[in-house]
């Protein structure tokens, strides 16, 4: 069984930062894309940040700048450093992993909350 777990969420002041780890166990393998998502209240569930297995990465341009994502394809984890937050980057973070093809899965994580106050 797969499992994805989060960890780093919390509440941090505007401007501060904070870093969220995700480790995939389980009988995984050939990660194409690891990616996180946020979902704020009353709001559609949307691609923060997407990381391939050479490393390319892309971002929705509201984070462009301050969020990176990063990968460590031999432990299976995906890490997102948060800088500069804003209100606005206030959600449920969820860590997501995808495998393309005849044999692809997808799993999500159970989320992590992120609280900016002004």
């Amino acid at each position: 069984q797969v499992q994805l777990v989060e960890s780093g969420g919390g509440l941090v002041q505007t401007g501060g930062s904070l870093r969220l780890s995700c480790v995939a166990s389980g009988i995984i393998s050939n990660i194409n894309a690891m990616s996180w998502y946020r979902q704020a209240p009353g709001k559609q569930r949307e691609l923060v940040a997407r990381v391939a297995t050479n490393g390319t990465s892309t971002y929705t341009d509201s984070v462009k700048g301050r969020f990176t994502i990063s990968r460590d394809n031999a432990k299976n984890t995906v890490h997102l450093q948060m800088n500069s937050l804003k209100p606005e980057d206030t959600a449920v973070y969820y860590c997501n992993i995808k495998r393309l093809g005849p044999w692809g899965y997808e799993y999500w994580g159970q989320g992590t909350q992120v609280t900016v106050s002004s």
